[in-house]
């Protein structure tokens, strides 16, 4: 079972991977998340921004975006802590009048940073979410999806 499961170890237990004998190279993975919001909260945006009484939104879930992708050591199981050099997060919104969140992680180091990047926009969906749900609970946070990662064993780029 190990063989199959990174995170397993010969007796099919728990385990975090040994990157010990990896080489350090620079990694960056790229995930998105899309919102489906409601009619009524995207006539609120304005210059690119949607302010509510709680604050302005994209940037609020900017914040919290950067701040998850940090820890996701904390919030996933078996993740490596990483000093991650950067974290970006990008927030437009689409011809269909999606919300799309656009979070790129990048390190230099032993072990990927997908799962940061994931949780980033995860987290700043979230908070699109939170920050929205006075006017509306039809919101949708329809798919948060790893787009490319390079640097490690295998790349990857999402057609």
């Amino acid at each position: 079972m190990s063989d199959q499961f990174t995170h397993l170890d010969a007796k099919g237990n728990p385990s975090m991977v040994d990157v010990g004998e990896k080489q350090v190279t620079r990694r960056e993975a790229v995930a998105q998340s899309i919102i489906q919001l409601t009619e009524e909260i995207m006539d609120l945006l304005e210059d690119d921004e949607l302010h509510t009484k709680k604050g302005p939104v994209f940037q609020t879930a900017i914040l919290a975006g950067i701040m998850a992708a940090k820890r996701t050591s904390e919030l996933i199981p078996l993740c490596h802590p990483l000093p991650l050099e950067k974290i970006g997060i990008d927030i437009q919104v689409n011809e269909e009048r999606e919300v799309v969140i656009i979070c790129t992680a990048i390190i230099t180091g032993k072990t990927g940073v997908e799962m940061e990047a994931l949780t980033g926009a995860s987290v700043a969906a979230l908070t699109v979410y939170d920050m929205c749900k006075a006017f509306s609970h039809d919101i949708v946070i329809r798919e948060t999806k790893l787009m490319a990662k390079s640097g490690g064993k295998r790349d990857f780029k999402r057609n």
